[in-house]
Protein backbone atom coordinates (compact mmCIF):
# COMPACT_ATOMS: atom_id res chain seq x y z
CA UNK A 1 0.00 0.00 0.00
CA UNK A 2 1.63 3.44 -0.89
CA UNK A 3 2.34 5.89 1.85
CA UNK A 4 1.28 9.33 1.89
CA UNK A 5 3.55 11.22 -0.15
CA UNK A 6 4.69 14.69 0.41
CA UNK A 7 2.99 17.06 -1.47
CA UNK A 8 5.31 20.16 -2.03
CA UNK A 9 8.00 17.69 -3.77
CA UNK A 10 5.25 17.69 -6.00
CA UNK A 11 4.47 21.25 -6.87
CA UNK A 12 7.55 22.15 -6.40
CA UNK A 13 7.96 20.29 -9.88
CA UNK A 14 5.19 21.73 -11.13
CA UNK A 15 6.34 25.08 -10.63
CA UNK A 16 9.72 24.46 -12.02
CA UNK A 17 8.07 23.16 -15.67
CA UNK A 18 5.73 26.61 -15.52
CA UNK A 19 9.16 28.67 -15.15
CA UNK A 20 10.94 26.63 -18.25
CA UNK A 21 7.77 26.96 -20.36
CA UNK A 22 7.32 30.63 -19.33
CA UNK A 23 11.30 31.63 -20.35
CA UNK A 24 10.37 29.57 -23.73
CA UNK A 25 7.31 31.76 -24.39
CA UNK A 26 9.67 34.59 -23.40
CA UNK A 27 12.57 33.19 -25.76
CA UNK A 28 9.76 33.56 -28.66
CA UNK A 29 8.51 37.30 -27.99
CA UNK A 30 11.99 38.48 -27.81
CA UNK A 31 12.93 36.63 -31.41
CA UNK A 32 9.05 37.40 -32.63
CA UNK A 33 10.38 41.49 -31.76
CA UNK A 34 13.50 40.52 -34.17
CA UNK A 35 13.22 41.51 -37.96
CA UNK A 36 14.24 38.18 -39.33
CA UNK A 37 11.08 36.27 -37.97
CA UNK A 38 8.80 39.05 -37.72
CA UNK A 39 9.36 40.06 -41.54
CA UNK A 40 8.45 35.70 -42.02
CA UNK A 41 5.34 35.71 -39.78
CA UNK A 42 3.87 38.81 -41.87
CA UNK A 43 4.37 36.93 -45.27
CA UNK A 44 3.31 34.35 -43.58
CA UNK A 45 0.14 35.57 -42.96
CA UNK A 46 -0.59 37.14 -46.53
CA UNK A 47 0.32 33.78 -48.20
CA UNK A 48 -2.46 32.27 -45.92
CA UNK A 49 -4.72 35.35 -45.84
CA UNK A 50 -4.74 35.65 -49.51
CA UNK A 51 -4.73 32.07 -50.39
CA UNK A 52 -8.25 31.18 -52.22
CA UNK A 53 -7.99 27.39 -51.18
CA UNK A 54 -6.83 26.05 -47.93
CA UNK A 55 -4.12 25.61 -45.15
CA UNK A 56 -3.24 22.19 -44.79
CA UNK A 57 -1.17 21.87 -41.51
CA UNK A 58 0.87 18.63 -41.16
CA UNK A 59 3.51 17.06 -38.79
CA UNK A 60 4.29 13.92 -37.01
CA UNK A 61 4.39 12.66 -33.31
CA UNK A 62 3.52 15.91 -30.27
CA UNK A 63 3.92 17.85 -33.87
CA UNK A 64 1.48 16.33 -35.36
CA UNK A 65 -0.96 16.61 -32.31
CA UNK A 66 -0.59 20.19 -32.18
CA UNK A 67 -0.51 20.57 -35.98
CA UNK A 68 -4.51 19.30 -35.78
CA UNK A 69 -5.20 21.55 -32.45
CA UNK A 70 -3.55 24.72 -35.07
CA UNK A 71 -6.14 23.30 -38.08
CA UNK A 72 -8.80 22.91 -35.71
CA UNK A 73 -8.32 26.65 -34.44
CA UNK A 74 -7.83 28.59 -38.18
CA UNK A 75 -11.12 26.60 -39.12
CA UNK A 76 -13.13 28.15 -35.93
CA UNK A 77 -11.95 31.68 -36.78
CA UNK A 78 -12.66 31.46 -40.75
CA UNK A 79 -9.40 30.19 -42.04
CA UNK A 80 -10.01 27.03 -44.14
CA UNK A 81 -7.63 24.53 -43.19
CA UNK A 82 -7.59 20.90 -42.79
CA UNK A 83 -4.87 18.55 -40.89
CA UNK A 84 -2.64 16.22 -42.98
CA UNK A 85 -1.14 13.39 -41.57
CA UNK A 86 2.48 12.53 -43.15
CA UNK A 87 1.79 8.86 -42.99
CA UNK A 88 -1.24 8.71 -44.94
CA UNK A 89 0.17 11.23 -47.28
CA UNK A 90 2.48 8.96 -48.29
CA UNK A 91 0.10 6.74 -49.33
CA UNK A 92 -2.40 8.88 -51.13
CA UNK A 93 -3.70 11.86 -49.45
CA UNK A 94 -1.59 13.96 -51.05
CA UNK A 95 -3.64 14.70 -53.35
CA UNK A 96 -5.75 16.39 -51.34
CA UNK A 97 -3.11 19.26 -51.40
CA UNK A 98 -4.13 21.16 -54.47
CA UNK A 99 -2.16 24.01 -55.90
CA UNK A 100 -4.37 27.03 -54.71
CA UNK A 101 -3.86 25.83 -51.15
CA UNK A 102 -1.13 26.99 -48.25
CA UNK A 103 1.13 24.03 -46.52
CA UNK A 104 2.15 24.60 -42.84
CA UNK A 105 4.31 21.78 -41.62
CA UNK A 106 5.26 21.98 -38.09
CA UNK A 107 8.84 20.18 -36.71
CA UNK A 108 11.14 21.17 -34.35
CA UNK A 109 14.03 19.41 -35.64
CA UNK A 110 13.14 20.01 -39.28
CA UNK A 111 14.63 16.84 -39.73
CA UNK A 112 11.43 14.35 -39.75
CA UNK A 113 11.72 12.00 -42.25
CA UNK A 114 8.10 11.53 -42.68
CA UNK A 115 7.23 14.83 -43.60
CA UNK A 116 9.95 14.45 -47.04
CA UNK A 117 7.30 13.09 -48.97
CA UNK A 118 4.68 16.29 -48.51
CA UNK A 119 7.79 18.62 -49.22
CA UNK A 120 8.83 17.24 -52.08
CA UNK A 121 5.41 17.21 -53.35
CA UNK A 122 5.23 20.78 -52.80
CA UNK A 123 8.24 21.42 -54.65
CA UNK A 124 6.85 19.68 -57.52
CA UNK A 125 3.51 21.00 -57.71
CA UNK A 126 4.89 24.61 -56.68
CA UNK A 127 3.04 24.65 -53.65
CA UNK A 128 3.16 27.62 -51.02
CA UNK A 129 5.19 26.15 -48.33
CA UNK A 130 5.47 27.29 -44.87
CA UNK A 131 7.51 25.55 -42.48
CA UNK A 132 7.77 26.43 -38.90
CA UNK A 133 11.00 24.69 -37.06
CA UNK A 134 14.14 26.05 -34.70
CA UNK A 135 16.76 24.71 -37.32
CA UNK A 136 16.73 26.89 -40.29
CA UNK A 137 19.29 25.01 -42.04
CA UNK A 138 17.39 21.69 -41.65
CA UNK A 139 15.83 19.65 -44.65
CA UNK A 140 12.44 20.96 -43.98
CA UNK A 141 14.01 24.69 -43.29
CA UNK A 142 15.91 24.25 -46.88
CA UNK A 143 12.68 23.13 -48.59
CA UNK A 144 10.32 26.06 -47.71
CA UNK A 145 9.08 28.99 -49.15
CA UNK A 146 8.74 30.57 -45.58
CA UNK A 147 10.43 29.23 -43.06
CA UNK A 148 9.66 30.60 -39.42
CA UNK A 149 12.10 29.76 -37.10
CA UNK A 150 11.76 29.19 -33.71
CA UNK A 151 14.25 29.89 -30.69
CA UNK A 152 16.17 27.24 -28.93
CA UNK A 153 14.92 26.36 -25.71
CA UNK A 154 14.94 23.91 -23.40
CA UNK A 155 12.11 21.42 -22.75
CA UNK A 156 11.07 20.87 -19.38
CA UNK A 157 11.42 17.24 -19.38
CA UNK A 158 13.75 16.83 -16.93
CA UNK A 159 15.64 14.45 -19.40
CA UNK A 160 15.39 17.02 -21.57
CA UNK A 161 13.36 14.19 -23.54
CA UNK A 162 9.44 14.74 -23.95
CA UNK A 163 8.57 17.74 -25.88
CA UNK A 164 7.11 20.21 -23.64
CA UNK A 165 8.57 23.70 -24.37
CA UNK A 166 9.10 22.96 -27.40
CA UNK A 167 5.22 21.96 -27.84
CA UNK A 168 3.92 24.98 -26.12
CA UNK A 169 5.66 27.50 -28.52
CA UNK A 170 4.37 25.81 -31.37
CA UNK A 171 0.75 25.73 -29.87
CA UNK A 172 1.45 29.13 -29.07
CA UNK A 173 2.83 29.83 -32.43
CA UNK A 174 -0.68 28.56 -34.43
CA UNK A 175 -2.56 31.19 -31.89
CA UNK A 176 -1.03 33.75 -32.79
CA UNK A 177 -0.97 32.78 -36.43
CA UNK A 178 -5.10 32.28 -36.43
CA UNK A 179 -5.46 35.06 -33.98
CA UNK A 180 -3.94 37.17 -36.70
CA UNK A 181 -5.80 35.86 -40.00
CA UNK A 182 -8.68 37.23 -37.99
CA UNK A 183 -7.57 40.82 -38.25
CA UNK A 184 -6.13 39.94 -41.54
CA UNK A 185 -9.27 38.68 -42.73
CA UNK A 186 -11.95 40.91 -40.78
CA UNK A 187 -13.32 37.99 -39.60
CA UNK A 188 -16.44 39.44 -36.81
CA UNK A 189 -18.29 38.13 -33.81
CA UNK A 190 -21.58 37.77 -36.03
CA UNK A 191 -19.06 35.67 -38.32
CA UNK A 192 -17.68 33.49 -34.98
CA UNK A 193 -21.43 32.57 -34.60
CA UNK A 194 -21.38 31.08 -38.00
CA UNK A 195 -19.05 28.56 -37.12
CA UNK A 196 -20.06 28.00 -33.25
CA UNK A 197 -24.11 27.73 -33.23
CA UNK A 198 -24.44 25.40 -30.57
CA UNK A 199 -22.54 25.18 -26.96
CA UNK A 200 -22.19 28.22 -24.86
CA UNK A 201 -20.17 30.27 -27.17
CA UNK A 202 -22.90 30.21 -29.68
CA UNK A 203 -25.14 31.00 -27.19
CA UNK A 204 -23.15 34.31 -26.13
CA UNK A 205 -22.59 34.63 -30.04
CA UNK A 206 -26.51 34.90 -30.53
CA UNK A 207 -28.19 38.34 -31.56
CA UNK A 208 -31.18 39.65 -29.75
CA UNK A 209 -32.93 39.59 -32.97
CA UNK A 210 -32.74 35.84 -33.01
CA UNK A 211 -34.64 35.54 -29.31
CA UNK A 212 -36.86 38.85 -29.02
CA UNK A 213 -40.60 38.37 -29.37
CA UNK A 214 -41.99 40.38 -32.30
CA UNK A 215 -45.16 41.35 -33.58
CA UNK A 216 -48.16 40.75 -31.73
CA UNK A 217 -46.23 39.16 -29.52
CA UNK A 218 -45.15 43.14 -28.43
CA UNK A 219 -47.24 44.74 -25.88
CA UNK A 220 -47.60 48.39 -26.88
CA UNK A 221 -50.42 50.88 -26.59
CA UNK A 222 -50.86 54.49 -28.53
CA UNK A 223 -49.67 57.14 -26.22
CA UNK A 224 -53.64 58.51 -26.41
CA UNK A 225 -54.35 55.25 -23.82
CA UNK A 226 -55.67 55.12 -20.62
CA UNK A 227 -54.05 53.98 -17.94
CA UNK A 228 -56.97 51.00 -18.10
CA UNK A 229 -55.55 50.42 -21.96
CA UNK A 230 -52.21 49.93 -20.81
CA UNK A 231 -53.10 47.86 -17.51
CA UNK A 232 -55.44 45.28 -19.96
CA UNK A 233 -52.10 44.65 -22.74
CA UNK A 234 -50.00 44.05 -20.08
CA UNK A 235 -52.46 41.49 -18.95
CA UNK A 236 -52.63 40.01 -22.31
CA UNK A 237 -49.17 39.70 -22.44
CA UNK A 238 -45.81 37.46 -20.77
CA UNK A 239 -43.49 40.82 -20.17
CA UNK A 240 -44.99 42.67 -17.18
CA UNK A 241 -45.23 45.66 -18.97
CA UNK A 242 -46.08 47.75 -22.37
CA UNK A 243 -44.45 49.63 -25.02
CA UNK A 244 -46.02 53.16 -25.28
CA UNK A 245 -45.45 54.24 -29.23
CA UNK A 246 -46.84 56.69 -31.65
CA UNK A 247 -48.54 56.46 -34.87
CA UNK A 248 -45.37 55.59 -36.29
CA UNK A 249 -44.36 52.86 -33.98
CA UNK A 250 -41.62 55.07 -32.58
CA UNK A 251 -41.01 53.82 -28.69
CA UNK A 252 -41.99 56.60 -26.95
CA UNK A 253 -42.59 55.36 -23.85
CA UNK A 254 -42.81 52.31 -20.97
CA UNK A 255 -45.19 51.34 -18.71
CA UNK A 256 -44.69 48.80 -15.98
CA UNK A 257 -46.14 46.08 -13.36
CA UNK A 258 -44.48 48.51 -10.72
CA UNK A 259 -45.60 51.96 -12.63
CA UNK A 260 -48.99 50.74 -12.59
CA UNK A 261 -48.96 49.68 -8.22
CA UNK A 262 -47.91 53.15 -7.38
CA UNK A 263 -50.56 54.82 -9.88
CA UNK A 264 -53.43 52.87 -8.89
CA UNK A 265 -54.22 53.56 -5.20
CA UNK A 266 -53.45 57.60 -6.31
CA UNK A 267 -54.59 58.08 -10.29
CA UNK A 268 -57.63 57.75 -12.05
CA UNK A 269 -57.02 55.06 -14.68
CA UNK A 270 -58.87 57.03 -17.19
CA UNK A 271 -55.76 59.20 -17.33
CA UNK A 272 -53.68 59.25 -20.35
CA UNK A 273 -50.61 56.94 -20.14
CA UNK A 274 -48.63 59.55 -20.81
CA UNK A 275 -48.86 61.54 -17.62
CA UNK A 276 -47.38 58.25 -16.10
CA UNK A 277 -44.85 56.18 -18.14
CA UNK A 278 -41.25 56.00 -18.48
CA UNK A 279 -39.68 58.42 -21.15
CA UNK A 280 -36.81 57.08 -23.17
CA UNK A 281 -36.36 53.78 -21.42
CA UNK A 282 -33.48 51.70 -22.02
CA UNK A 283 -33.44 50.08 -25.48
CA UNK A 284 -30.86 47.23 -27.62
CA UNK A 285 -30.58 46.87 -31.20
CA UNK A 286 -32.33 43.69 -33.30
CA UNK A 287 -27.93 43.14 -33.41
CA UNK A 288 -27.19 43.76 -30.50
CA UNK A 289 -25.28 40.20 -28.90
CA UNK A 290 -27.30 38.48 -26.28
CA UNK A 291 -24.49 38.58 -23.58
CA UNK A 292 -24.48 42.45 -24.19
CA UNK A 293 -28.54 42.63 -23.61
CA UNK A 294 -28.13 40.92 -20.21
CA UNK A 295 -25.34 42.99 -19.68
CA UNK A 296 -27.17 46.43 -20.09
CA UNK A 297 -30.09 44.73 -17.79
CA UNK A 298 -27.96 44.60 -15.16
CA UNK A 299 -26.10 47.34 -14.88
CA UNK A 300 -29.90 49.42 -15.55
CA UNK A 301 -31.57 47.07 -12.70
CA UNK A 302 -34.38 46.13 -15.10
CA UNK A 303 -35.52 42.46 -16.47
CA UNK A 304 -37.10 43.55 -19.75
CA UNK A 305 -35.84 45.11 -22.66
CA UNK A 306 -37.73 46.76 -25.57
CA UNK A 307 -35.78 46.37 -29.13
CA UNK A 308 -35.90 49.34 -31.57
CA UNK A 309 -34.65 49.46 -34.98
CA UNK A 310 -34.35 53.42 -35.88
CA UNK A 311 -36.43 54.67 -33.39
CA UNK A 312 -39.26 51.65 -34.37
CA UNK A 313 -40.08 49.12 -31.65
CA UNK A 314 -39.44 45.85 -33.49
CA UNK A 315 -39.28 43.70 -30.54
CA UNK A 316 -38.94 42.83 -26.91
CA UNK A 317 -36.83 40.30 -24.47
CA UNK A 318 -36.89 39.32 -21.36
CA UNK A 319 -34.15 38.27 -19.24
CA UNK A 320 -35.44 34.93 -18.57
CA UNK A 321 -35.52 34.20 -22.93
CA UNK A 322 -31.78 35.16 -22.75
CA UNK A 323 -31.11 32.89 -19.90
CA UNK A 324 -33.12 29.88 -21.63
CA UNK A 325 -30.66 30.30 -24.69
CA UNK A 326 -27.52 29.59 -22.11
CA UNK A 327 -26.33 33.03 -21.68
CA UNK A 328 -25.29 33.56 -18.28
Amino acid sequence: MKTDVVPTRYSASVLNTLDVEVQALEALRCALQAPELGAAIDRAIQAIATTPGRVIVTGMGKSGHIAGKIAATMRSTGTAALYLHPGEASHGDLGVITSSDVVLAITWSGETSELNDILNYCRSARVTLIVATSDANSTAARAADICLTMPSVREACPYELAPTSTTTLQLVLGDALAVALIQARGFTASDFHTFHPRGSLGARLCTIGEIMGTGEAVPRVGRDASLTSATIEMSRKRYGCTAVVDENEVLVGAFTDGDLRRCIAVYDLSDNIGLHMTVNPVTVGPNTLASEALRVMNENAVSVLFVVDDRKLVGIVHMHDIVRRGVA
